[in-house]
């Protein structure tokens, strides 16, 4: 079918040139002239129809992998009470195991001073990491309130065709604005993560890797035996390890390669928005903000983010961190206090360094 329209296309394109060349060298009959003036405003209309100011090479490539941006959405937004679920039994599990196995046998070998901290520095990381996930995927990430006329407006979003504040994203599987929108909705939070919750997160992500090595690390000699001990389940004769022994030994292999692998994974991840916070920007803006650094530095001019006060200013900001007891309130210990400012207007707190930029990331 599409060859059949070539065909038939083809020739009527190069007649039409023809007589685009006749009507400029010499006089057309006023029929041909009208045709002629009729294929060049066509042309004009369907042009404009398609232009888009906004188009280029990453327009093309999400509207080429939208179908799969859509599948992707709608699976996360079924399936993430289950992963919410999942990552509640995986981190129970870990935890039985250090009470049932790991527990006995550090009893009847650790000195005191020994089992004391592992004591204390293992119960302030879980209760640490139960809170900033609990916090996490129950707090609402902040969305812009509707109707208002009084809030600044910086720019369209491609979702809406609507203009929208600044650091304002819009999420596919909420289908609304969020402020201060990180890459999407992970899906074991089912939550967005926003201006509300993005500490919540973050410090999650922290202290579940520093859980997951101190796990990992503090284990190794136990894995190395349990392992050993496998190894020699299929001897012959086989030896005499009661059925509490075995699941021990498995256990102790179990809780070393899931706190591995997920210290592995979960310590990328929170590497990588160490860096973005470190820079003031989130991982959407990073892609804005590398764009209209190449588009300035083009025409000579240098792209300031108007959100980046400094490396430890930054961080400060987003730990809400005003004082220093607040290192110690704040960050060492489970606080729900509220983030700077309100997502909408992002005005520097007062002890911040003084900050002038001439561009915006939006």
């Amino acid at each position: 079918m599409r060859g059949q329209r070539s065909l038939l296309l083809g020739p009527a394109r190069l007649c039409l040139r023809l007589l685009l060349l006749l009507g400029y060298r010499r006089r057309c009959p006023p029929l041909l002239r009208g045709l002629v003036q009729r294929w060049r405003y066509g042309k004009v209309c369907l042009r404009s129809l398609l232009y888009n100011s906004f188009g280029g090479s990453d327009t093309a490539v999400d509207a080429a992998f939208e179908p799969v941006y859509w599948l992707v959405d709608n699976v996360i937004r079924w399936f993430g009470v289950v992963f919410v679920v999942l990552v509640i039994v995986l981190t129970g599990s870990i935890v039985a195991i250090a009470y049932l196995c790991v527990l006995p046998l550090i009893l009847r070998t650790y000195s005191v001073p020994r089992l004391c901290w592992h004591f204390f520095y293992s119960h302030w990381n879980l209760i640490l990491i139960v809170f900033h996930y609990y916090q996490a995927i129950t707090t609402p990430p902040g969305y812009p309130p509707q109707g208002r006329n009084d809030i600044a407006m910086v720019s369209i979003c491609k979702k809406c065709i609507y203009p929208k504040p600044a650091r304002t994203h819009h999420c596919s599987i909420c289908n609304r604005w969020v402020l201060a929108l990180l890459s999407g909705n992970p899906p074991w939070l089912n939550n967005c993560v926003g201006h509300y919750n993005h500490r919540y997160f973050f410090s999650f992500c922290f202290f579940m890797t520093l859980g997951c090595v101190y796990c990992s690390y503090g284990s190794w000699d136990l894995f190395r035996e349990a392992y050993a001990a496998i190894e020699t389940y299929h001897q012959t004769p086989p030896p005499t390890f009661s059925f509490r022994e075995r699941m021990t030994h498995k256990s102790l292999v179990y809780l070393w390669f899931l706190c591995s692998s997920v210290a592995l994974a979960l310590g990328a991840l929170t590497v990588w928005h160490a860096v973005l916070i470190s820079r003031g920007e989130t991982s959407i803006e990073r892609h804005i903000n590398k764009k209209e650094r190449r588009r300035l530095q083009a025409k000579g001019r240098v792209f300031r983010n108007p959100y980046n006060y400094g490396c430890l200013d930054n961080w400060k900001v987003f730990l809400g961190v005003d004082t220093g007891r607040h290192w110690l309130t704040r960050v060492l210990l489970p606080s729900s206090h509220l983030p700077h400012g309100n997502g909408m207007s992002w005005e520097p707190p007062p002890w911040v360094t003084a900050h002038s930029a001439s561009v915006m990331a939006v």
